[in-house]
């Protein structure tokens, strides 16, 4: 069900938040271990099932929007009193002191949090197979992984534990394991969540989001979420950008030039197949130029390494977390990183260190940075003219476990979400049919982008073009 039926049926007595949670934590007992979508489930959420039940026994439906709702969170995010790791050996043992802002305002809304998702390491990764406690896998194939880095989450809805999950967008973590598994996925305007309480990767990219069977969920679960926060400065109001209006009808760019030889055959089928829906709806379709989102990928991994180098650098084995033994202040320093980082961490702090040195900054990090600024005016110039960007989530559907051994190809399969991130647009992923890899059906998705502050009009498109036809 999604949030919505659920709610209907808290409402009307049908079923309850109790029964709602013990079958979510009983399914999730019962079917994860051959998942391994969740690292752990809390039995508080039973009690917290039973007051939201007597509070629809007498309020009925004036009461908070998300009440009883069994919600999965993605483990790089703080939960109180909660063990938060990040899917790293180096935060193994850590316990959470405080709630994220997302979290306490999910809880306001009255949602009940049923347990953590696994996730790449330090959300590193775009299958869930860099996670220290083991991969994930998919539920429309478990020889396949489900995407990543929230690929938790994504499996967690994918397999009916949970009607919604939350995860984080990096550069594509929320969107492309939503296209992998067949879901809804959104990834805000920059700033429009706060990101107080997320463990930080890169920190001009990352952004907290919904991943839903429905657009009315993802609205519903975002604007819950997002707002002002004094805590987290990058946080911007209503009226940071220029009013993004909704329409009945939409002009959508695609740009053709950067749909190249990647794009799996089938998967460019169904993508012609829904611009072709679209026409069909009275939309309009345009072939636009972005020559620069086809630089994104080398941009996003000269950017996103050095902020995840400096992120990481206070994991030192002194202050918290793992902490291994050795004979001087540095050896502690280098062997508590040594066994507590996994090879993908180690991999991007290198490289972001690399780029940040003296004599290099210029020539890779200032350079990336530059072009991000580009882009950014590249996407105002394009959107004066149509109203969304039109693209394939994923260039193909998800792969197999393992498959996928060289870094550089699996960073491939952020080709068309990483631009997104770079700019600070908002972008929804909707699942736009499937394709057939070894006699099974696999999803893939679509996404639209919009302008900054433009998320209102993705959820109005996304309401009228997908859940529509649910």
């Amino acid at each position: 069900m999604t949030i919505t039926e659920l709610r209907e049926q808290f409402i009307a007595g049908t079923y309850t938040p109790t029964q709602a949670v013990a079958d979510a934590l009983q399914k999730i007992a019962n079917e994860d271990r051959e998942i391994h979508a969740f690292l752990a489930t809390y039995e508080d959420a039973v009690a917290a099932a039973e007051a939201a039940t007597k509070q629809y026994e007498t309020h009925g439906a004036d009461t908070p929007a998300l009440l009883g709702v069994p919600l999965a969170v993605k483990n790089n995010i703080l939960i109180k009193g909660k063990k938060t790791t990040a899917a790293s050996k180096i935060l193994e043992h850590y316990t959470a002191t405080y709630d994220a802002t997302i979290i306490e305002r999910l809880r306001d809304a009255g949602a009940i949090f049923i347990g953590s998702t696994n996730l790449d390491e330090f959300a590193m990764g775009g299958s869930t197979e860099n996670s220290a406690f083991g991969p994930t896998k998919n539920p429309h194939d478990i020889d396949r992984v489900p995407g990543g880095s929230s690929g938790g989450s994504a499996a967690a809805v994918a397999a009916n534990f949970v009607p919604a999950a939350i995860g984080t967008d990096t550069g594509g973590s929320i969107r492309q394991p939503a296209s992998y598994c067949g879901l809804v996925g959104f990834k805000p305007t920059y700033g429009a969540v706060s990101r107080y309480g997320l463990i930080a990767m890169g920190s001009s990219l990352d952004q907290a989001g919904p991943l839903t069977h429905s657009v009315a969920d993802a609205e519903l679960l975002h604007t819950t979420m997002a707002g002002r926060d004094e805590r987290d400065a990058t946080t911007i109001s209503e009226d940071t950008y220029e009013p993004v209006v909704t329409k009945d009808s939409y002009t959508f760019g695609v740009p053709r030039s950067f749909l190249g030889a990647g794009v799996d055959a089938d998967v460019m089928e169904r993508f012609e197949e829904h611009i072709a829906q679209l026409t069909e709806a009275g939309h309009t379709v345009v072939d636009i130029e972005l020559p620069l989102f086809e630089k994104g990928l080398a941009a996003y991994y000269v950017s996103m390494p050095a902020e995840v180098s400096s992120n990481l650098a206070r994991f030192d084995g002194i202050r918290y977390g793992l902490s291994a033994a050795g004979d001087s202040l540095l050896d502690i320093y280098e062997q508590s990183r040594a066994a507590g980082f996994g090879a993908e961490v180690k991999r991007r702090i290198l490289l972001g260190t690399y780029v940040l040195s003296a004599g290099y900054y210029d020539a890779y990090y200032g350079k990336a940075e530059a072009a991000r600024e580009l882009m950014r005016q590249e996407l105002q110039t394009i959107f004066a003219s149509v109203d969304m960007v039109l693209l394939p989530t994923a260039p193909t559907p998800a792969f197999a476990l393992g498959e996928q051994n060289d870094p550089l190809s699996m960073y491939k399969q952020d080709i068309f979400t990483v631009p997104v991130n770079l700019t600070g647009v908002p972008a929804l992923s909707l699942p736009m049919g499937t394709v057939e890899r070894d006699e099974k059906a696999l999803p893939v998705g679509v996404q639209y982008i919009a302008p900054h502050g433009g998320d209102a009009r993705l959820f109005a498109a996304g309401k009228c073009i997908y859940d529509s036809r649910r």
